[in-house]
C-alpha cells in the first residue's frame, strides 16, 4: 500500500473503531487515544498479510480498549457523585440507512446502557459491544479476543443477562422524546411547576454528573416532587444566562446549554407512556470539552 492508501483505509474504518472504543470506555478522550494507538500500529506495522483491514483494525482497537479499561479499573478511581458517560455526539447519517440497525446502534450507545455496562468486566464488555452493537459472529469475536468460541458464548450470555436485568424496561420513542423535551423546556423556563409535574412520572429519577466540579446533585434524586422542584430552582437561577440548542447525543435528542460559546451542561430525557422517566444532567466540565467540535 502507498502512504495515501494506508491513510485512506484507516480513515474509512475510523467511525467503526471510534464506535467500538467509545462503547468500551464511555469516555471520548480515552476512545480517541485508543484509536490513535491503533493508527500507529496500522501505519507502522507489517500489513502484507492483512487480508481484511476492518477485522484487523477492530481486533487491535478492541484489545487496546480492554487494556485501557483494565488500567482504569485497577486504579480504583473514586468519583464524586453519580457517574455518567461522557456525552458523545452521534449522527449516523446515510451510513446506516436501515431503521432497525440505527435503533440497535443508538440503543447500544445510550446513557442508560453505558451506565449498566460499567459494571461488566472488560472481556464481558468487549463481547457485548461486538455482538450486540456490531453483530459480530461468535467465531469472529473469539478471534478478536484470542479465546475459544464456547468461552465467548458464556461471556456473551452473562453480559446480556446482566444488562437486561439492570437496564430500563422501556423503549424511548424519538418523536415522544422530542415532544416531551420541548414541553419540559417550556415548563421549566416559564417557572410552571404544575406543568412540569404533569410531565414527570411519579417515580422519575434525576441523575446529575458534575464530578464535584460544578453544581449538581451529589446523589440521585427520586420522585416527581423532588425532581420537579430541583429543576425549577435550577432553571430559575441559570436559564436566563444560557442559550439552548438541540443536538443528538448518545443516539438520542439532547439539549446543550451554552454560557456564551462554552458548553455549560447537557441534559437528556428517557421517556415512556407520555411521561419522563429519567432526567440525565451532565455538568462535569471535563466531559463537555469534546462538544465544542459540534458547535
Amino acid at each position: 500500500m502507498t502512504t495515501d492508501t494506508v491513510t485512506d483505509v484507516f480513515e474509512a474504518h475510523r467511525p467503526v473503531l471510534m464506535g467500538v472504543a467509545y462503547r468500551m470506555l464511555g469516555r471520548v478522550a480515552d476512545a480517541e487515544d485508543v484509536v490513535q494507538d491503533a493508527w500507529l500500529r496500522w501505519s507502522a506495522g507489517d500489513r502484507a498479510e492483512v487480508r481484511e483491514p476492518r477485522g484487523y483494525l477492530v481486533r487491535v482497537t478492541t484489545r487496546l480498549a480492554i487494556d485501557r479499561l483494565r488500567r482504569i479499573k485497577s486504579r480504583g478511581e473514586t468519583y464524586v457523585g453519580p457517574w455518567l458517560p461522557e456525552p458523545y455526539v452521534t449522527d449516523f447519517g446515510d451510513t446506516v440507512p436501515d431503521t432497525a440497525e440505527r435503533a440497535v446502534l443508538a440503543d447500544s450507545v445510550s446513557l442508560a446502557v453505558l451506565v449498566v455496562m460499567e459494571s461488566l468486566s472488560p472481556l464481558e464488555r468487549a463481547v457485548f459491544v461486538l455482538r450486540e452493537a456490531f453483530g459480530y459472529p461468535y467465531a469472529d469475536i473469539a478471534a478478536v479476543l484470542d479465546r475459544g468460541e464456547p468461552a465467548v458464548r458464556q461471556l456473551a450470555g452473562r453480559a446480556r443477562k446482566h444488562v437486561a436485568e439492570r437496564r430500563p424496561r422501556y423503549q424511548v420513542d424519538p418523536a415522544e422524546r422530542r415532544d416531551l423535551t420541548e414541553r419540559f423546556l417550556a415548563a421549566a423556563t416559564d417557572g410552571d411547576l404544575q406543568g412540569l409535574l404533569e410531565l414527570l412520572a411519579p417515580d422519575v429519577r434525576l441523575v446529575g454528573d458534575s464530578g464535584g466540579k460544578s453544581r449538581a446533585p451529589l446523589r440521585v434524586l427520586e420522585s416527581a416532587d423532588h425532581v420537579g422542584r430541583f429543576l425549577l430552582g435550577a432553571a430559575r437561577k441559570s436559564v436566563p444566562a444560557l442559550s439552548l440548542r438541540f443536538l443528538e447525543v448518545n443516539g438520542g435528542l439532547a439539549v446543550l446549554a451554552l454560557s456564551g460559546d462554552e458548553p455549560d451542561s447537557v441534559f437528556q430525557l428517557d421517556v415512556a407512556d407520555g411521561r419522563i422517566r429519567t432526567v440525565y444532567v451532565l455538568r462535569n466540565p471535563d466531559k463537555l470539552t469534546s462538544l465544542a467540535a459540534a458547535l
